[in-house]
């Protein structure tokens, strides 16, 4: 099972849920987003765990080439693009590309056959904004999908629910932010051990 957390913002966190076993750290840069960081404050994060994780910045609309751009200055292995990029946009990140969905009643196949060369994809509930927005919806909708590369599943995960939202989805792993927060960005210790430790029990 992968374990992607998302939002992070400080150095203690990052180190912190690499020494746990986190497969995926995500690095926001979506300006509106009380996560967003800075190219050269995500460095530094970047810094601080690289090669023991693998780093994931989060765009939302964004010209490709600013993309590459803090890609580059930043360090980034993947992309996860949240908005509405399509297969044009995310053909020239190949397969560092995450493919977001945001849904309201399931995702047909078909919506993942534009994007063959994607790392993977990643799906949660639309609503106003962008983000899981820490909301429960019907995980099952996407159980059908039968996806070639990684799918992930966001939204009202925490310690408690990430067994039950895997069992439901049938999803590859989470990707979890305010569901292990003590407040935006700042991520609480217990609750992210809580939630890593879940996931991993599924593993054997």
């Amino acid at each position: 099972m992968i374990v992607k957390i998302c939002g992070v913002t400080r150095r203690e966190d990052a180190e912190r849920a690499a020494e746990l076993g986190a497969d995926l750290l995500g690095l926001n840069f979506y300006p509106p987003s009380p996560r967003c960081l800075a190219p050269a404050r995500a460095r530094e994060i970047a810094d601080a765990v690289r090669g023991a994780v693998r780093l994931v910045g989060v765009f939302v609309d964004r010209d490709p080439g600013q993309v590459e751009a803090i890609g580059r200055e930043v360090g980034l292995d993947l992309f996860q693009f949240h908005g509405d990029e399509g297969p044009a946009e995310l053909a020239r990140f190949a397969g560092r590309a995450i493919k977001v969905f945001r849904v309201r009643g399931g995702l047909a196949a078909a919506a993942l056959e534009p994007y063959p060369d994607v790392w993977g994809f990643l799906v949660e509930s639309r609503h106003p904004g962008y983000g899981g927005a820490g909301e429960r919806w019907e995980y099952e909708s996407i159980a059908g999908l039968e996806a070639a590369k990684p799918l992930l599943v966001s939204g009202g995960i925490g310690p408690g629910t990430a067994r039950e939202v895997l069992a439901r989805s049938r999803a590859d792993g989470v990707d979890v932010c305010s569901g292990v927060e003590s407040a935006p960005g700042v991520k609480d210790p217990e609750r992210l051990a809580a939630l890593i430790r879940e996931v991993r029990a599924l593993d054997g």
